[in-house]
């Protein structure tokens, strides 16, 4: 059953405060935070408790403050805190039934087990959260939109095509956090084996530099603030690629006036806030 909690009134929309920082992003770990006045959430966990509460600290707050962990699908570098955060905070972790079922091993016993369909909306306090199909090599991976009154935050990574849908979910983001995973001629003639190349840029990987900007390009709108580029290989992509194929060519192409920002696999990427 998912759980609902109370709707929200509409009073007071034009002071509502939203903050979004990426926590960690990359093949060692991800997990994003999404803060508003009244809740924080979690976007996949898959960093150490330890690492969590340093990051976390860095942006006064605690793990205990936490209110929800939402989960995009069951690979380790996006769950493997999920337990030992459970067990210790029993905060909510919502799930969808195939991304649970294929985590359990990993997950061990986990306290307060929520459960969404990948098709429907629920709430988490102020929070509106959609869930869309991504395509990717787990069980039933999902990417988010996160709607807070007029705002909206869309996160989609680990994906190999950007679909219609998705491209529908992400259409008017005002953050948009995107993945922007390798660059094609440093995975093509980098160290990894074939098969793992093959995987990388298949219809179930992940976004290259330029699937990142053509997505980009066919959502973005007017009222998109903030990109975020995600998921960054630490071998087979390079920040200056991703500023030149990306950032430069979309503000010399579109002369748009829109903040990027890069994650680090390290340390957390600066705040934004709509």
């Amino acid at each position: 059953m998912i759980n609902k909690f109370a709707l929200f009134s509409t009073e007071g929309v034009s002071k509502i405060e939203i903050k979004f920082c990426s926590l960690a992003s990359g093949s060692k770990g991800n997990c994003h935070l999404l803060k508003t006045e009244d809740t924080n959430i979690l976007i996949d966990l898959g960093l150490t408790l330890k690492d969590l509460e340093a990051r976390l600290n860095l942006l006064g707050l605690k793990s205990s403050d936490i209110d929800g962990v939402i989960v995009s699908h069951e690979h380790s570098d996006h769950i493997k805190g999920i337990g030992p955060f459970s067990r210790r905070f029993g905060a909510p972790i919502f799930v969808n039934y195939p991304t649970l079922k294929a985590a359990t091993e990993k997950l061990g016993k986990v306290k307060n087990i929520h459960e969404f369909d990948s098709a429907e909306k629920f709430e988490i306090n102020d929070l509106v959260i959609t869930p869309f199909s991504t395509s990717h090599d787990a069980a039933d991976p999902v990417g988010f939109t996160i709607s807070v009154y007029d705002k909206k935050i869309g996160i989609a990574t680990d994906m190999g095509i950007a679909t219609n849908l998705v491209k529908t979910h992400l259409k008017a983001c005002d953050i948009l956090v995107v993945e922007s995973n390798h660059d094609y001629e440093l995975l093509m003639n980098g160290p990894y084996p074939w098969f793992l190349k093959q995987r990388i840029r298949g219809r179930q990987g992940h976004l290259s530099n330029i699937d990142a900007l053509e997505l980009i390009n066919e959502v973005v709108t007017e009222k998109t603030e903030h990109i975020i580029l995600a998921h960054m290989s630490e071998t087979n992509n390079a920040e200056a690629k991703v500023v030149s194929s990306v950032i430069d060519h979309y503000n010399k192409t579109k002369g748009a006036s829109i903040n990027f920002a890069l994650t680090n696999q390290y340390h957390p990427a600066a705040m934004v806030m709509i």
